[in-house]
């Protein structure tokens, strides 16, 4: 005698999925894998979810990525206190910016798009560019001013970051230190004198110099 057939299951709704989940998911992918690697259909994988279910959250990737800034920039960006000088709040004012980008650099790839930005942090920018112009600066120099600031300082993140991943990656004499290791004093003589030297100098930190340096030249226009 034919045994009955098991009911059939009810599929069922897919598991809800929230923001917070998807940024989180995100943030994730980001870090481990890089921006490149982060995709609708990626992220919905790595939730058990669909595309068509993120975008009941999300509009697309961009607006992904802005939500991703923002939610850096409130977890780990904090409001220094900022001295009664200007040009030192400028300066304290980027130092934090830099040093919570420089934690995490894959972020300065995304801003470095220079039409995707984080709200949260535009209270940095105001006191980068309200201290310009209190040093003597009109407002539109001062947005001049800001911008070669941030120019100067998403560079010195970008280089180092990248640098410091080629080295991790292969402990093998770059090509430019053989380049270096083989000057001709005769054509080269500056450099050759400083080609041994010219690596461990390279990767000082000498950020807070170069910034200084930077505003010194901004305000000498005045």
């Amino acid at each position: 005698m034919p045994q009955p057939s098991a009911p059939r299951k009810a599929l069922g709704r897919p598991p809800r999925i929230s923001r917070e989940e998807i940024i989180e998911t995100a943030r994730r992918i980001v870090a481990e894998q890089g921006v490149d690697r982060l995709t609708m259909r990626r992220l919905a994988a790595e939730i058990g979810s669909t595309p068509m279910a993120l975008y009941h959250h999300v509009r697309d990737k961009e607006e992904l990525l802005v939500l991703l800034l923002d939610d850096y920039a409130t977890r780990t960006l904090r409001r220094p206190e900022l001295p009664a000088h200007p040009r030192e709040r400028v300066i304290a004012a980027t130092t934090a910016i830099h040093d919570a980008l420089a934690a995490c650099p894959w972020i300065v790839e995304v801003l470095t798009a220079d039409d995707l930005m984080s709200t949260t942090a535009l209270w940095f920018v105001e006191q980068i560019v309200d201290g310009l112009v209190e040093c003597g600066l009109s407002p539109d120099r001062a947005v001049h001013g800001y911008r070669a600031i941030w120019y100067y300082t998403a560079g010195e993140i970008v280089v180092r970051t990248t640098a410091a991943r080629r080295r991790a990656d292969d402990d093998r004499a770059t090509y430019r230190e053989q380049v270096f290791a083989d000057l001709d004093p005769s054509e080269l003589p500056r450099l050759a004198q400083v080609a041994d030297r010219w690596a461990p100098l390279t990767t000082e930190d000498t950020y807070q110099d170069g910034l200084r340096a930077l505003l010194d030249g901004l305000l000498a226009s005045r």
